[in-house]
């Protein structure tokens, strides 16, 4: 099955929400094999270092005839959360606006970035570049997308991401704008990972306070699965998204088989 420059936005939020999918079964897979989508390529297996300072999988680079997509994967291992809670600031190096990012992602996204910047040198520029990730791996796509658009030649990155927290400060969000123009953040009203960090963040026992603004657009789901954990796994998102365009989820999943979540099974009845 296709997917390309004529999809609607509904379909690709479905499709990109399996491809998140697939980035978890990356890294649980001592192999690190996952399903790559019908008429895509892998070109690139992400390695990045959490808090632990141990290389980890984080995601991959697919390439298709008309596009180029990077994914990155959320929290998947105890370094991760160690790094999700370094919740104070350091300056976003890559641009040339002075503002602050959180702290833990930055670190990850930064020992990555090298070799995402060599790959997508390597790659055709005129092709539609498309960044996306779930939850950490939401924060590391929405830092990967404002230095893409600011130090490649694919200066119009699209970014889809889904349940993802605030990543940096007012003055971040205002920067990024002017790198990224057509961005999605996909985030349910009953997520828990997309209210933090607070708007106002302190250290306990320090006075410094950190300032947190989501970048935009919003593009809200309303699900209640019961769970905080199931109002925000990836594959709770792919089955509201999936709603959507039924007809579309069931060729997409039947098109790859193992490339869909598991609600893939209640579509083909």
């Amino acid at each position: 099955m296709q997917v390309g420059n004529n999809t609607t936005f509904e379909q690709r939020a479905t499709f990109l929400a399996a491809v998140c999918s697939q980035t978890y079964v990356q890294f649980n897979n001592p192999d690190g094999s996952f399903v790559v989508p019908f008429n895509y390529s892998l070109k690139y297996t992400i390695m990045a270092k959490s808090a632990g300072n141990i290389w980890e999988r984080f995601g991959f680079i697919l390439e298709s005839p008309e596009e180029i997509i990077i994914a990155f994967r959320g929290t998947s291992s105890t370094t991760n959360w160690i790094s999700d809670i370094i919740a104070s600031q350091k300056r976003f190096k890559y641009i040339n606006e002075y503002c602050l990012t959180h702290r833990g992602f930055t670190d990850i996204y930064s020992s990555a970035r090298s070799e995402i910047i060599s790959v997508l040198a390597s790659l055709p520029p005129g092709k539609t570049l498309i960044i996306t990730g779930h939850s950490l791996g939401a924060a590391l796509a929405t830092l990967c997308a404002a230095d893409v658009g600011a130090n490649t030649v694919f200066t119009s990155p699209l970014l889809y991401t889904y349940g993802s927290p605030r990543v940096g400060d007012p003055a971040f969000k205002k920067a990024f704008t002017t790198y990224v123009r057509s961005s999605y953040r996909i985030a349910n009203t009953f997520d828990a990972v997309t209210y933090a960090p607070p708007t106002i963040y302190k250290l306990p026992k320090r006075e410094k306070r950190y300032y947190y603004s989501h970048v935009q657009a919003l593009n809200t789901l309303n699900f209640q699965n019961g769970a905080i954990g199931l109002n925000h796994i990836i594959s709770s998102y792919f089955a509201e998204l999936a709603k959507l365009d039924p007809q579309f989820t069931r060729q997409l999943c039947q098109s790859s088989p193992g490339f869909c979540p598991v609600v893939e099974l209640t579509l083909q009845k």
